[in-house]
């Protein structure tokens, strides 16, 4: 209050005050107004002022004017100087003045003159304070003490049963040998009280006068020897009218807890916190407040014992969206998306009934609660690049719990870090919280004299998660000096000013063993064991409340149905992404700049005999690698753009966790936002990178196959963002998932060239049916010969081609160097063993083609017994074959040259041919779905041949899925299908099992799993 503010009230006094007035009472009564203010020095000073301006009031009524004069000029005077302080005071600050006025005008006696009557009621409407305010105070204050009319805002406390006054709110207090009439000014939440008795009581270490009124300020005790203290919070408590609607009580009965390594964190203790209280939980660095907190909201679960809400288990009232609130130390926002946007978009997670209009009402009312209006639309920003400051996004994480009010608030150090200012507007929310009947639990860091006193009970730690004291804040200083004999202990608030310094409670606890030198010793006087102990024994007294409540409250959310949670996440999610240009920029050029690059270094050019460069797609020895670094692009910034996306959000999902919103519809917001930029990247890659190698007629195909390996990269990284708790651990995980896609891919090392007790000659090995990279690239290549507009018109040419040049000139002198062998052995009676192995195969194959070629079948394979018959037999059948597959190739070659000659009957179709064949087809891709380099055509592998060349025209066997490497075709529910379309469905599948395996979170209870193992075993030892 400024001085001239003071200036003007002493003068407003002395105005008020008549001439034939008791001097020394009111003298008292605003010697006691500025105490309340200032201290004792410049109360002094402005009690002199007082004097000067009432004797010159005085004296103007001893003058020439008449006595209607001067009070009609008072009047005015009194009216200018109200309109001049008016803006200067605060609402509450206008109450206490009017009641200093009423008791200043009361000195003289109860009998009020009219002047006196006006003049206040001319202050009372010159403040703008209601006449229900004015004349309740006036009636509170004047009126004799027995004659106080009793109503729904007042509050009788005495020691007697009452007898009248039934519309007062009655309490009565053992001992109390008088009676406390206390009234409520709801409007500035004020509380002033008159006390009439025998008992001398004290507030703030100061005697009580008697029948004047006394104001109540957070922390205030109320306090005689002969009876138990009268607390503020249980006056506060009394005042509450819905108490008994949504009554709550949290328990915790015994609980312990400790972290893994078997480093404790909670000791055994019990917890309890009933409706309309603010909890303080204070203790030094390392004392398990934060784990406390977390057991509480049901966050850890406890080693040993239970928590309850009205004898409800935690975990139940958990499942009960909406009851639990927790605010944490880490900042909760997004800090990409405006002030308004973060407190919009969680609004609209809570409350499905309210329109858009009701919802940003709601929001813009509680952001100028808390002073957040003027940065409403100013981005959050992260800590390392601040856009608002620490104390507005502190109050902003608050706004995002209040705004939905839960039954039971928890916070973790609100007030850390912030201005003191800051720090108070916080908890005087928070305790305004407590007044609509909401349990708020805090733990606090070094607390104000002002704060402290707004906890309405509190709990102190010690080191090693003990607990040493619960109960009024005040009266812990008062334990913990009794215990330690101090000199003061009786006193915890300074006698002057009223302050409680919180800190001497470590002072004390934390106190050193001194040294024969004088110095800390560093080993404690008390143990945090010892003080734990000394509670426990003291807590035996203490006497508990028994719970009424036996269901839950009702929470105040009604949270949306899935559709719209997942639009209220997608939305929210898509807007933080554009807000951030780096991202976006990033995203939208990364892959077009990789297809420049990746295809500009793979454009292989022929140089003429000029020294020319001209490039031709069919010379392109570089395409294969383009389409294995596809596939694997797309994996690599699959992986790169989700595997943060979950762990970025997780304080996000920690806070609503406690809503119980749809685990699956952030998980569906997620991937469609996520396929939807896949699907923009995948594109423009293949759109650039075919443009530049010139591609022809493949971009659909090639987009569609990359599309799907990047949404499966990007469900891959989703999950490993999701069991992982730091980023920096899934970029390392990124390298360990790419390389094995890589080497296993198909690509660089040939499945049949791999160590041989994993690889497989025919089919593909099971570890790579389970790379991503073999089937994105195997449909890729295999696509790309087959459906290439020059293949497609040749394709049965070459494939009849294909097949019989192996059976005559591979396969068939294969089995014939079989029967040499095997008729050599037989001979010269070797191993019967190797023999039969022999035979077996031969056997095999020829069954295996008598079965196929329907136009030549061999019917004496049954013949086991006379081998002799079965060789000559056999022998005739393969000679057949040979001719039979040398017209057949013949044929075929023939209608192959048929069909070209007939596209070729003008130059102008002869050079459009060879165009076509120069644009569509790639040698190098020819040669490698054929296996042409590769001088080995066929193996003998346990007891059959398996062709090695031109796997592209081999189909795979009736009956199994599995399928050799490059198959033009695979086997799936009884007939054949392009391996083109089966490779896609494989991935989808592939990525539908990710799916299941993100929302089950199958990895990261694997991982606990293995953790909890590892402790187990550590105990073990």
């Amino acid at each position: 209050m400024s001085s001239n503010i003071l200036r003007s009230l002493m003068q407003l006094f002395a105005l008020i005050a008549k001439p034939e007035s008791n001097e020394s009472e009111r003298r008292m009564i605003v010697h006691l107004f500025l105490k309340q203010k200032l201290n004792n020095q410049i109360a002094k000073e402005y009690l002199q002022l007082y004097d000067e301006f009432y004797h010159q009031a005085i004296a103007k009524y001893g003058g020439s004017q008449s006595k209607e004069k001067v009070i009609s000029r008072n009047s005015v005077r009194v009216c200018k100087i109200c309109n001049h302080i008016n803006k200067e005071l605060t609402h509450g600050q206008k109450v206490v003045l009017l009641i200093s006025l009423w008791e200043f005008v009361k000195a003289d006696g109860p009998i009020i003159s009219q002047q006196e009557n006006e003049y206040i009621k001319m202050v009372a409407d010159t403040f703008y304070l209601s006449e229900k305010v004015s004349m309740s105070l006036q009636d509170f204050v004047v009126s004799d003490f027995d004659k106080i009319h009793g109503h729904s805002e007042m509050l009788f406390i005495t020691g007697e049963t009452f007898k009248e006054d039934v519309f007062a709110l009655q309490q009565l207090w053992e001992g109390l040998d008088g009676t406390i009439k206390m009234l409520q000014i709801v409007s500035v939440n004020l509380y002033i009280f008159r006390y009439v008795g025998k008992n001398e009581l004290y507030l703030n270490g100061q005697v009580i006068r008697k029948d004047a009124c006394t104001i109540l300020t957070p922390g205030n005790t109320i306090r005689d020897s002969k009876i138990a203290p009268i607390y503020y919070s249980e006056i506060i408590n009394a005042f509450r009218t819905d108490k008994s609607a949504d009554e709550i009580v949290l328990k915790a009965k015994d609980i312990s807890y400790n972290f893994p390594g078997s480093q404790t964190g909670i000791q055994s203790m019990n917890f309890e916190a009933r409706t309309g209280r603010l909890i303080g939980v204070i203790g030094a660095s390392g004392s398990g407040k934060s784990t406390l907190l977390n057991i509480l909201n049901g966050n850890f679960k406890p080693e040993t014992g239970s928590v309850s809400i009205n004898d409800i288990d935690i975990k139940t009232v958990k499942d009960s969206y909406g009851i639990i609130g927790y605010v944490s130390q880490d900042d909760f926002l997004f800090d990409d998306l405006s002030v308004f946007q973060n407190l919009y978009y969680n609004a609209r997670l809570c409350f499905k009934d309210m329109s858009d209009t009701e919802i940003t009402d709601l929001c813009h009312e509680t952001l100028k609660s808390l002073g957040l209006e003027e940065v409403s639309q100013m981005k959050v920003g992260s800590p390392l690049d601040k856009k608002i400051s620490g104390g507005q996004r502190k109050r902003l994480n608050i706004a995002m719990e209040l705004i939905r009010k839960p039954n039971i608030l928890f916070l973790d150090e609100p007030t850390s870090g912030l201005s003191s200012r800051d720090s108070e507007i916080i908890m005087d929310l928070l305790k305004e919280l407590s007044f609509k009947g909401k349990l708020v639990i805090t733990v606090i860091h070094q607390p104000s004299s002002s704060i402290f006193k707004l906890f309405d009970s509190l709990y102190v730690l010690d080191k090693g998660g003990y607990l040493i004291y619960h109960g009024n804040p005040v009266d812990s200083l008062i334990y913990f000096k009794s215990h330690i004999l101090q000199a003061d202990w009786n006193e915890s608030e300074c006698k002057l000013c009223g302050n409680v310094n919180a800190e001497k409670i470590f002072d004390i606890v934390e106190a050193n063993v001194i040294d024969e030198f004088g110095r800390p010793s560093g080993d404690r006087k008390i143990s945090a064991w010892e003080w734990n102990q000394y509670f426990l024994s003291h807590e035996k007294h203490q006497k508990t409340e028994p719970s009424k409540a036996k269901k839950l409250p009702e929470a105040s959310l009604n949270k949306p149905g899935w559709f719209r949670q997942f639009w209220v996440f997608v939305t929210r999610d898509f807007l933080s992404k554009i807000s951030r240009k780096q991202y976006l920029i990033i995203n939208l050029l990364e892959t077009p700049l990789l297809a420049l690059l990746l295809t500009y270094i793979l454009k292989y050019s022929l140089i003429d005999e000029s020294g020319g460069k001209h490039y031709m797609f069919s010379e392109n020895s570089n395409l294969p690698v383009y389409l294995f670094m596809a596939v694997i692009v797309a994996i690599f910034v699959g992986l790169s753009v989700s595997s943060e996306e979950i762990i970025k959000d997780r304080a996000i999902l920690k806070r609503e966790s406690f809503l119980n919103l749809s685990w699956s519809s952030y998980l569906g917001s997620k991937i469609f936002i996520l396929f939807i930029l896949s699907a923009i990247q995948s594109f423009t890659f293949v759109a650039i990178a075919n443009t530049v190698l010139e591609i022809q007629g493949m971009l659909f195909s090639h987009w569609l196959v990359l599309f799907t390996t990047w949404c499966s990269a990007i469900l891959t990284g989703l999950m490993i963002s999701d069991s992982f708790k730091t980023t920096v651990n899934v970029y390392i995980l990124i390298p360990f998932l790419i390389i094995p896609q890589i080497i296993l891919g198909g690509a660089l090392v040939k499945y049949d060239k791999m160590n041989p007790s994993v690889s497989s000659h025919d089919n593909v090995p099971l570890f790579g049916e389970l790379i991503v990279a073999r089937w994105g690239f195997e449909a890729l290549v295999v696509n790309q010969y087959l459906n290439n507009d020059f293949e497609k018109g040749l394709f049965y040419y070459d494939k009849a081609m294909s097949k019989a040049n192996y059976k005559k000139n591979f396969w068939v002198p294969a089995l014939q160097n079989k029967m040499a062998m095997l008729t050599e052995i037989d001979q010269t009676k070797g191993s019967s063993a190797k023999s039969d192995s022999l035979f077996i195969l031969i056997r095999n194959e020829l069954e295996r083609e008598s079965t196929n070629n329907s136009r030549l079948r061999f019917v004496h394979s049954s013949s086991m017994k006379d081998k002799a018959y079965f060789k000559s037999e056999a022998g005739k059948y393969l000679e057949s074959l040979w001719f039979f597959y040398d017209r057949l190739y013949k044929l075929a070659s023939s209608k192959r040259d048929s069909f070209i000659n007939s596209l070729q009957v003008t130059p102008e179709a002869t050079k459009a041919f060879r165009k076509l064949k120069n644009d569509q087809y790639n040698e190098a891709l020819a040669d490698m779905v054929r296996n042409t380099i590769d001088p080995v055509k066929i193996i003998s592998s346990g007891q059959e041949l398996i062709q090695k060349a031109d796997p592209i025209f081999r189909l795979p066997d009736k009956g199994s899925f599995r399928s050799h490497f490059y198959a033009p075709k695979k086997y799936a529910f009884g007939t054949y299908w392009d391996t083109y379309w089966i490779n896609l469905w494989v991935i989808w599948l592939m990525s539908l099992g990710l799916c299941v395996a993100i929302y089950f979170r199958w990895l990261k209870q694997i991982m606990q799993f293995g953790s909890r193992l590892r402790r187990w075993g550590r105990k073990a030892r």
